[in-house]
């Protein structure tokens, strides 16, 4: 989609109206579920001032809003229509947003949250937006890691009730009162020097552990009880 939505008024309008009423129905779903923990400890780095880039699947970005709120993370976010909408939700849940996208202005973006790491900030990278194909790694978030030196950590979420959207990402919402079920893997390092062929290895790294943390939730989602938040 072109830039012209930013200069319709109606589009504006639809914007505001999405916000309006998306910001607060996420709020009111999350405060309902329960949750299924597994480690988070990996999101925690003492003493050397690195911060992860967590890596998930774009189709779990709802349930990321909501867990990971307030914690001055900084997201990518497609300069789009649907984009927009997206970073003014989040925004409302304490995200810093990005804007830019593989397709378009994805180096400025990525440098933008290289200066935010800088910083102290976290990252989250929706590793196959904005556009799919689903549950296939791009290799930006591998990028980042090696201009930042911080480590990508991937993290899965699964509902044990929900809804799917029509979407390419097929999004779940989960059902109110649901269990959502969240397995942190170990940090993927990259080196500096990392050349292509390394990069592409990093890249089929993420992959593999987001698929295997989609295992691991829903073994978390089969047991009686789990840690929770």
């Amino acid at each position: 989609m072109s830039a012209d939505w930013k200069r319709s008024t109606i589009k504006r309008a639809e914007i505001a109206a999405i916000t309006a009423v998306g910001a607060p129905a996420i709020a009111t779903l999350g405060a309902s579920l329960s949750w299924r923990v597994e480690g988070l400890h990996h999101l925690t780095f003492t003493g050397d001032g690195r911060r992860p880039i967590m890596a998930f699947w774009h189709g779990r970005v709802l349930t990321a809003t909501y867990f990971f709120r307030d914690r001055g993370i900084f997201v990518m976010i497609s300069e789009n229509f649907d984009g927009e909408w997206i970073a003014r939700i989040i925004e409302r849940f304490g995200y810093g947003t990005s804007r830019g996208s593989t397709s378009r202005g994805g180096q400025r973006a990525l440098l933008e949250l290289k200066r935010r790491m800088e910083e102290g900030r976290p990252a989250g990278f929706a590793v196959d937006g904005p556009r799919g194909p689903a549950r296939k790694v791009q290799p930006g978030v591998v990028w980042l890691a090696k201009l930042t030196g911080n480590p990508v950590v991937p993290f899965h979420m699964e509902a044990s009730k929900y809804w799917s959207l029509g979407s390419w990402d097929r999004t779940q919402i989960p059902r109110p009162f649901s269990t959502v079920a969240l397995a942190v893997g170990a940090p993927i390092e990259v080196a500096a020097d990392a050349d292509e062929r390394q990069i592409e290895d990093k890249r089929a790294d993420v992959e593999t552990a987001l698929l295997s943390l989609e295992h691991r939730t829903e073994q978390l989602l089969s047991q009686p009880s789990g840690a929770k938040r």
